[in-house]
């Protein structure tokens, strides 16, 4: 399942699937029925959302997007597990994504040697607790400092992309803009916030 098509890059993402309860349950239903289409529409339609949550939650845009793909792998192979009784389908898949980023921080936390922890964290019990938040606080930092060094027009058609789950189509009629400069001021900006964030 080759879904890593696209790079994206935001604080929050809020998915059109999100307005579609029952879409997201039909497709679940026939994903427990191993309809690989299924699977496909489903990503289209929740991927923006989940992606935004695993980002907030890692900080970090690739180990978010290889999240993403184990999360929709679980979602196939649990499809049946989901009872619509019990709670939204979204909530279902929210809760899915945010096991595995916690999974995923625990793993990292557990790569760290006794010889890379600063001394503060060897005698004092919050001293982890702060050193995560100064990280989180910095990449937050940081990516705003890239985002504030796209032009206007990027930093609009990647928010209406991935804040907003605007298609390129609609960014398009939104912004009353060419669809063909949509795009590349997309494929530019996100190039330029990739670059921006690795650097």
């Amino acid at each position: 399942m080759d879904h890593a098509r696209s790079t994206v890059y935001a604080l929050s993402a809020r998915s059109k699937g999100a307005d579609e309860p029952e879409a997201v349950e039909q497709l679940l239903v026939r994903c427990a029925q191993q309809d690989q289409r299924a699977l496909e529409e489903l990503y289209s339609l929740v991927a923006s959302q989940l992606f935004g949550l695993l980002l907030r939650m890692l900080r970090s845009p690739a180990l978010a997007e290889e999240a993403l793909q184990d999360v929709m792998v679980r979602v196939w192979q649990r499809a049946d597990q989901f009872v619509a009784y019990r709670g939204r389908a979204m909530t279902w898949l929210m809760s899915i994504a945010r096991y595995r980023a916690i999974d995923l921080l625990r793993m990292q936390r557990k790569q760290v040697t006794l010889d890379e922890a600063p001394d503060e964290a060897l005698v004092d019990a919050g001293a982890a607790d702060f050193a995560d938040s100064m990280t989180s606080q910095r990449s937050s930092r940081a990516l705003d400092d890239c985002l504030s060094r796209l032009t206007a027009e990027q930093r609009k058609c990647i928010a209406l992309a991935y804040v907003e789950g605007y298609s390129q189509d609609q960014i398009a009629t939104a912004i009353d803009s060419p669809l063909g400069t949509v795009k590349s001021w997309m494929r530019r900006g996100l190039s330029s916030l990739k670059r921006c964030l690795e650097s």
